[in-house]
């Protein structure tokens, strides 16, 4: 393709190439869009399969809320005996010190 674009006139290599039509830019769509619009508004109306759809994704959130609070109540606890262990030494520490 180079000897071609080289072997031609200055001025049919640019028309040629300004005549290409080259799509570099991938169509991308926002986080949650499937592509086609949900008719009915809000969640109050719409068909059976939209109610039932934001039901099933508000459990879904619900329940990843509920692991996230136990593993972070794990953790707390966690600390917590870590911290009582710390104390405990530090105790000790000061008692043999008097």
């Amino acid at each position: 393709m180079l000897r071609q674009l080289t072997a031609r006139p200055l001025i049919t290599a640019n028309r040629a190439l300004s005549q290409r039509a080259f799509s570099v830019a991938v169509p991308r769509m926002g986080e949650g869009d499937t592509g086609a619009p949900r008719g009915g508004g809000g969640g109050a109306s719409g068909d059976a399969f939209t109610k039932r759809e934001a039901a099933q994704e508000a459990l879904y959130i619900r329940e990843k809320e509920l692991e996230k609070l136990a593993q972070l109540k794990k953790k707390i606890t966690a600390q917590r005996q870590h911290l009582d262990e710390l104390e405990s030494h530090i105790d000790s520490l000061s008692k043999e010190q008097k």
